[in-house]
């Protein structure tokens, strides 16, 4: 650049020069701001790609998918204990078949003939018996009738009419115990009301039809409603409780098949919403209790103040193993320090004593990962955004105590299966018949279902107790607690 010798040309290459500057520094702000979005976008795209790929390794031993769909390729992360082998445990009586001493038939099977002088034999000449076998055999179907009559007695002058016995009341119609079997074959053994009626037309040449079945499981729900009230009511009055849902199609739309349970007690409902109205509505137990709730960390849950809140641990493991596979150290120490409680706890729990230490254990692997995940970026609309660990981490420490409990207080269960085992029949029950047709059908099998888990639970008989409540008989429990 050329500069001029006189005054006026220098003012004028000063205010070029200024201009130039200012111009630049724009244009330099505006780069530094077009810098620093491209970067916060580039570290929303990585968070994405991230998670992207995570997603595409996860499986049910790192997330809360199901375990059908790893295919063959199974593999749990909570320790079994150890000390039993595979099979029969030594003490184990067994079960064989055992001959009876009062058979129901005998059949002596004799020489037909004399092998010198061909002169045919009769039973009656059998002098002793030589050796035995029994062969157990159910008797061959059939469907007994039973024709209730009233009869009259003339005395005085009048004539005395019987009456027919409580539940007989139309012309023809089906017995309590048929009908229960009906019921015990939907519920219990998921089978669709098709192929209830094909078994029974092929086993008893019967025209059961599929209004029978719906008549029979419709008389049984109503039948069942006090004892759906004393299965709640006991279920409040325990000490521990297990809590959990699961999706269920009813009228092609999704709706929720809630749980609350114990190792003696079963009860399920039916309801349009999973969280807060479901759990508020009157069906539901959580609400109203008061003991230890066990359940996953859904934060519905968490609304109710009353009871104490459980963490299921088996969730916690699956979310740090993804962390784990992930190539997060704190993740890797936090398992194996819930795991390594878990052991100390099975063993008697000696070395939990000091209750602080092991929380400051815990303490120190929650900062270690303070230190490791990235802090939260703004999101698309600017709400901020964690990274997957990060949640996990608020999650470990906001419910310690919770998640720790099982270590400290032999009652306390390390997961929440117990409540997933009582969900798993309703899983099977729509795998195999896809949906129910009508809200009605899904409430009828949610309570019939409670009741034979309690049943089970409890060692009964699930097939006299259904032929007890299509009776109207009172249902006596093995276990009043």
């Amino acid at each position: 650049m050329e500069i001029p010798n006189d005054i006026v040309g220098l003012q004028g290459l000063v205010i070029q020069l200024l201009e130039r500057v200012e111009k630049l520094e724009s244009e330099n702000a505006q780069l530094r701001l077009e810098n620093a979005q491209l970067k916060e976008e580039n570290a929303q795209l990585k968070l994405e790609n991230a998670e992207l790929r995570e997603k595409l390794k996860l499986k049910s031993h790192n997330s809360g998918k199901p375990p059908s769909s790893d295919g063959l390729a199974k593999k749990s992360l909570v320790p079994k204990p150890k000390g039993n082998n595979q099979g029969g445990q030594f003490g184990h009586s067994g079960k064989t078949l055992k001959r009876s001493e009062n058979p129901d038939q005998i059949i002596i099977h004799h020489a037909q003939k004399c092998r010198r002088c061909q002169r045919e034999f009769s039973v009656s000449e059998v002098e002793q018996i030589a050796a035995s076998r029994q062969v157990f055999e159910i008797p061959e179907p059939q469907i007994e009738v039973i024709e209730h009559q009233v009869g009259v007695i003339n005395c005085c002058g009048q004539e005395h009419y019987g009456r027919f016995p409580k539940g007989v009341e139309k012309a023809v119609q089906y017995g309590e115990r048929i009908k229960s079997l009906a019921v015990m074959f939907n519920v219990e053994y998921r089978m669709p009301i098709e192929q209830i009626k094909k078994l029974m037309s092929q086993l008893y040449a019967s025209s059961f039809n599929q209004s029978t079945v719906l008549n029979a499981m419709r008389e049984c729900f109503e039948n069942l409603e006090s004892v759906e009230e004393q299965i709640k009511g006991k279920i409040l009055v325990g000490e521990t409780a297990h809590f959990d849902e699961t999706g269920v199609r009813v009228e092609g739309k999704l709706k929720w098949m809630h749980v609350a349970s114990n190792e003696l007690w079963t009860h399920l409902f039916v309801h349009h919403k999973r969280g807060g109205e479901a759990l508020r509505s009157e069906k539901s137990i959580i609400k109203d209790y008061c003991g230890r709730a066990v359940h996953d960390c859904y934060s519905s849950y968490f609304q109710f103040e009353r009871c104490q809140h459980i963490l299921c641990n088996a969730h916690l493991l699956r979310e740090l193993e993804r962390l784990k596979e992930s190539g997060s150290d704190w993740g890797k120490l936090m398992q194996r320090l819930i795991l390594r409680m878990y052991e100390i706890s099975h063993r008697g729990g000696e070395e939990l004593k000091h209750r602080t230490r092991w929380e400051r254990l815990y303490e120190r692997i929650c900062q270690a990962g303070e230190r490791e995940e990235p802090p939260p970026i703004k999101g698309k609309k600017g709400r901020e955004k964690s990274s997957f660990g990060r949640n996990l981490l608020n999650r470990l420490r906001k419910y310690r105590d919770g998640i720790l409990e099982y270590a400290f207080t032999a009652e306390v269960p390390f997961t929440n299966n117990q409540a997933e085992r009582d969900l798993r029949n309703v899983k099977v029950k729509q795998k195999i018949s896809n949906s129910f047709r009508q809200t009605e059908r899904a409430e009828i099998y949610a309570r019939i279902q409670g009741f034979v888990s309690t049943l089970r639970k409890q060692k009964m008989n699930v097939f006299q107790e259904l032929v007890n409540v299509l009776k109207k008989k009172d249902i006596t429990f093995s276990y009043a607690r």
